[in-house]
Formats: structure tokens, sequence, C-alpha cells
């Protein structure tokens, strides 16, 4: 089987995926309901599948970069879906960031229907990450799987690291999102808090570089925050959306997590505020008290 790589969901990240995959040499297949996002696609040397089931098909490896898991569940369980052209000689790597416990159902079933293995890779680096094939990737499945899979996976990351099991990689997606969401309010408290002193905030990470402060959010987002430069790199809603599986998880798994509770709800403030489609940076507007001139 030729190695044809099926991307489904041409989203943000989607597109930046399957580009990378394009124009590092592998035939891509893609399907979106989204027609546009489907056309912009091909005209970077996709082929358009008519269905999920086509995809599938069509490819060795099927990628899925989706919002949530009942959207993953749908697409890969319901008509004309992957599980429809399933088989042991294909595989399903899911790079959504969905539910752990949901990952570890849905890849059980896929491989007692149809023989396919389920490899779920959410990623860290967005889309310039892929784009420029260095994104970090959290791996849970099979050892193999994971082995087989590092064709594809090779030519969008640079970091990827098998993390155990089945939904292992969606554990670790979430203890990722812990960090950058922490990470993004102590960023908007200490522009504040820089401004309330007189000190540019835009010179803190120069200062703090290498110290034990030391982060790639700070560096790569202080200015960003100082600046209040609103530019999209990512969504307040789709950051709740991790949050929002991060507590639940943690309630099934009764893990006491106090700072995370106090900044899943400041991301809910921010999305009942109208911010939920807009960069993180907007988050300095709560603390501005401009939230609700958005």
């Amino acid at each position: 089987m030729s190695e044809t790589v099926a991307v489904i969901g041409a989203g943000i990240m989607g597109t930046a995926i399957a580009t990378r995959l394009i124009e590092t040499g592998k035939t891509v297949v893609a399907f979106d309901l989204d027609k546009a996002r489907l056309a912009a696609l091909t005209e970077k040397g996709a082929t358009a599948a008519g269905s999920v089931r086509q995809a599938t098909l069509e490819a060795s490896f099927v990628i899925l970069s989706l919002n949530h898991a009942d959207i993953v569940e749908a697409v890969v369980f319901g008509d004309d879906g992957v599980a429809e052209a399933g088989n042991a000689e294909k595989m399903l790597i899911d790079m959504s960031s969905i539910d752990p416990v949901a990952t570890a159902k849905m890849a059980k079933r896929l491989s007692d229907q149809t023989g396919m293995a389920w490899l779920d890779c959410p990623l860290s680096g967005g889309a310039p990450g892929a784009l420029a094939g260095r994104l970090t990737v959290m791996a849970g499945g099979e050892q193999q799987d994971f082995e087989r899979a590092r064709p594809v996976m090779d030519a969008l990351c640079a970091n990827y690291t098998l993390m155990g099991g089945s939904g292992a990689g969606q554990t670790t997606k979430l203890i990722n999102q812990l960090f950058c969401a922490v990470l993004f309010q102590a960023v908007a408290e200490a522009v504040k808090l820089a401004e309330a002193g007189g000190v540019d905030a835009r010179a803190i990470p120069a200062a703090l570089a290498g110290g034990r402060a030391d982060s790639r959010i700070m560096q790569e987002f202080m200015a960003k925050f100082a600046a209040r430069d609103f530019t999209p790199t990512g969504r307040i809603d789709n950051m709740l959306k991790d949050l929002d599986s991060l507590q639940a998880f943690a309630l099934k798994t009764r893990t006491p997590l106090p700072m995370t509770g106090q900044v899943t709800e400041i991301h809910r403030l921010l999305v009942a505020a109208g911010l939920g489609p807009r960069d993180s940076a907007e988050m300095m507007r709560l603390l501005d008290g401009t939230a609700s001139d958005a």
C-alpha cells in the first residue's frame, strides 16, 4: 500500500498538517465539510475526498484534526466514517486534543471492529510548528504502532515521544495545557505588575532569560501581551475546551488542581465576555477592566 495520508479536518491545524505533508512528498487526500477549506487544500496539492470513508479507503494513515471527542466519534464510527473502511493495514492517528478516557474506549472499539490501530498524537507548537516540521507530539498507543507511524510523524515533529498506552498522549496534552494556561495568566499578571511599577514589561524576558522564571511562553508572549497585540495565535475558547477536559479528568481521578481551577474560571469569564474566539492576549482586557469594550 502506498504511503498516502488522509487528513480529516481542514481547520487551521489540519490545513497546516496537510500542507507540511504535501511539501515533504506525501500523497495527501483530505476531507472537510467546509468546501472552501477543502478547495484551498486541493490548490496546494491535496486530493479532495467525497467522504471520510472514501479518504480512509485511499490511505494508509488517517490523521484526524478535530475539536471535540463527540466529533471524533462521529467521524470514526458514523455513517461513511473511518470504521466502514478500516482494516489492520491502516492506522488512525488522532492529532485532536480530546478526553483520554474517551480516546482509550474508541481505540479499543476501532480495533475490535476493524483491526485498525489507533495512535493518539495530540500536539504542541500550533500551525507554525506544523508548517516548519517542528511540532512536539506526545503519543499514546502500542510501541509497534508508534514506530509504524514514524515516517509520517517525522515530517511533522521535532519531538515525538511515546508516553504510554492508549490515552497517555491525551493525558500528557492536558498537562501541557495546564502549564500553558497557568503561564499565560502569570504573564498577563506580570505585565500589569511591571506597568504598575514603572518597568518596561517588554524588557522582562531578556532580563530573566536563563533564570528559574524563564519559559518559552514568557519569551514568546510577554512583549505581545504588553503591547496589547491581539493578533490571533490561538483561541481562548479552545483553551477553555481543553481546561474543561482537564478538570473532568481530574474529577474522575480525584486529583486536586486548585490553581488550574482558578485559571479555568478566568477563561470562562473571558468567553462570557465574548472573547472566546480571540487570542490569549485578550486576557489583558480582563486585567485592564476593558473586557466589556472589546
